[in-house]
């Protein structure tokens, strides 16, 4: 070997050992599984993408799971191509070996497509029966339709609605709610003028291919032309629907405001009002049934509603043994705590016009040391999925570094923790970064960004930083709670 070659060999030995050593040193700062009455199932990839909203569906006999996606990009190994993150979509009939079967990228030049929701035509009262749409968030930019009746194969469909500009440039899209059984869809995301980046836009999506817009709505003092305070934050993070009631979270993590809306009053106004949908501050007091002001360091990110629930412990008393609940999330958005602690509230709304907190849900720091490990620690997100094994009697939320956390809500005055699932970082999961007192730390740490389950008793947890798809089960008493 020439000296040339021998300093060029030394050369690319020193650079594969730095380079082994970088990737030890990134894996090692990670962390292993950790579990209690919880068992991993299956796990995917998802192509190293970072997951935001996992949506599990029945299709044609199959059970397909949708993930929606941050902005980033990603190899996609389906077609040698490196695509813009968007939308995943996976057969998980069999939850122990999920199949990848297509990726759809934001279009245009958005940049991620974060929100998810899908309903069949048959349900659609004007769709093509044996098709099925998704509906999506197109990054900041749109919302848009996608035929994915093979999903192996989605065709788009139409652009819904192009997001506007707030008066100080802002555009946004977050968690949209679409009825199947009506195909009324409640938007959220910007229109110009109004001053809050998020809003309610209800679209009739009935007829997928002819969207009509409905309406446009938000808290009193957020339409154009106002003046004065902007409450509810960013704005609407999202709507949930039950019955007749719309069920909507401001703020996402500060300023959060939580309104209880009669749906419709919301859809049809007020008949004697000469513009009753138009933004007035009569039309849109009009369909409010109550509403809960946070204090200004917790926000709304997620209100899901729990009805009837009895209350066995008040069986023998003669009035209120029945009682309605919303779980209400606030988001934690700051790595290493830098930020207020953030929690899950049940607030009682069994006398509609006045919601009120009667207990928390909180993960002790302490059980893990999890301000230190890296990453966000504190609550996001929860099941939407209303329907056995799990509604009223387990209620599951992600909390970023401390994963997943499985409560028993059948006393929803005493909230009690019955287990919870952790995943390991991979070679995937990115690192964390933040500046402490002029000190840069990074750190590689799991981050379940958002959970939901099934009617097999699965539950689904995708990552934020680009670990990937985790599906798992419960076991011992957990799992007795959902047979009881």
């Amino acid at each position: 070997m020439s000296k040339i070659d021998r300093t060029n060999f030394t050369k690319i030995v020193l650079f594969v050992g730095l380079s082994c050593s970088i990737t030890v040193l990134a894996f090692a700062q990670g962390h292993g599984e950790e579990l209690v009455n919880t068992r991993l199932v299956g796990t995917h990839d998802l192509q190293a993408r970072s997951a935001y909203q996992p949506l599990p569906v029945i299709q044609d006999g199959r059970h397909i799971l949708y993930v929606g996606h941050h902005a980033g990009e990603a190899l996609n190994p389906l077609t040698g191509e490196i695509e813009v993150n968007g939308t995943s979509i996976l057969d998980v009939t069999d939850p122990t070996r999920p199949v990848y079967l297509y990726h759809i990228p934001a279009s245009g030049d958005a940049q991620g497509s974060q929100m998810v929701q899908v309903c069949s035509g048959n349900d659609l009262p004007g769709a093509d029966a044996g098709e099925t749409y998704l509906l999506r968030a197109n990054g900041n930019q749109s919302h848009e339709l996608w035929n994915v009746s093979d999903p192996s194969d989605p065709t788009f469909v139409t652009t819904v609605a192009q997001m506007g500009r707030t008066p100080d440039g802002q555009q946004n899209t977050h968690k949209t709610w679409w009825e199947c059984d009506s195909g009324l869809a409640y938007l959220v995301g910007t229109v110009d003028g109004w001053r809050a980046p998020r809003i309610v836009q209800a679209f009739d999506l009935a007829t997928p291919d002819e969207p009509h817009r409905v309406r446009d709505f938000s808290l009193d003092g957020v339409q154009p032309d106002t003046s004065g305070p902007v409450y509810g934050g960013s704005g609407v993070h999202e709507v949930v629907r039950l019955d007749n009631r719309l069920y909507i979270s401001y703020g996402t993590s500060r300023d959060g405001v939580f309104q209880i809306v009669d749906r419709e009053k919301l859809l049809s106004g007020d008949s004697n009002a000469a513009a009753p949908l138009e933004s007035s501050s009569a039309a849109l007091r009009f369909p409010q049934v109550g509403r809960l002001d946070l204090p200004a360091f917790w926000g709304g990110h997620t209100a899901v509603p729990l009805l009837d629930m009895e209350i066995i412990d008040y069986s023998p008393n003669r009035d209120q043994r029945i009682r309605d609940f919303v779980v209400l999330v606030s988001e934690s958005v700051a790595n290493q705590c830098q930020e207020a602690r953030h929690a899950v509230f049940f607030v009682d709304i069994t006398d509609e016009a006045h919601p009120w907190p009667v207990s928390t849900f909180q993960v002790p720091e302490s059980d893990g040391g999890f301000c230190t490990r890296g990453g966000r620690f504190g609550s996001h997100g929860t099941q939407w999925h209303m329907g056995p094994p799990f509604y009223k009697k387990i209620q599951v939320f992600s909390w970023f570094n401390a994963g997943m956390r499985v409560v028993d809500i059948r006393n929803p005055f005493l909230p009690i923790e019955v287990g919870y699932y952790i995943p390991a970082t991979t070679l995937n999961t990115d690192q964390r970064c933040i500046t402490i007192n002029g000190v840069e730390s990074c750190k590689t740490a799991i981050q379940t960004n958002n959970v939901e389950v099934d009617d097999r008793g699965l539950i689904y947890l995708v990552d934020r930083a680009n670990t990937g798809l985790h599906i798992v089960e419960l076991t011992g008493s957990a799992a007795e709670i959902l047979e009881r």
